[in-house]
């Protein structure tokens, strides 16, 4: 298997929790992540997987330059999109 690249983010309670970047895609000129965290991929091929978006010009005070996308439009636009991307890869992931 490849090496993936990561992302660490630490939530309020100080927890951090590292998210391997399956894929990313850019759309309307911001760019997006599918993820999931790095612990739940080597327990087995089915994960829960999150999309980000990266906000390089604010730093968001829980996340830092990363939020979780959580509106259903924008999530609807994007999951076809990493959808064909994962296509290849005999993982699947769940949003």
């Amino acid at each position: 298997m490849e090496e993936l690249e990561t992302i660490v983010i630490t939530f309020d309670d100080g927890e951090e929790v590292e998210f391997c970047v399956l894929e990313e895609t850019q759309l309307m000129g911001k760019h997006y992540y599918l993820v999931v965290p790095c612990d739940e991929m080597e327990d087995d091929e089915e994960c829960e997987g999150y999309v980000l978006r990266e906000n390089p010009d604010a730093q968001d005070e829980e996340f830092g330059m990363y939020e979780f996308v959580e509106d259903e439009k924008e999530l609807e636009l994007l999951f076809p999109i990493f959808e064909e991307l994962m296509d290849d890869s005999d993982m699947e992931v769940e949003l």
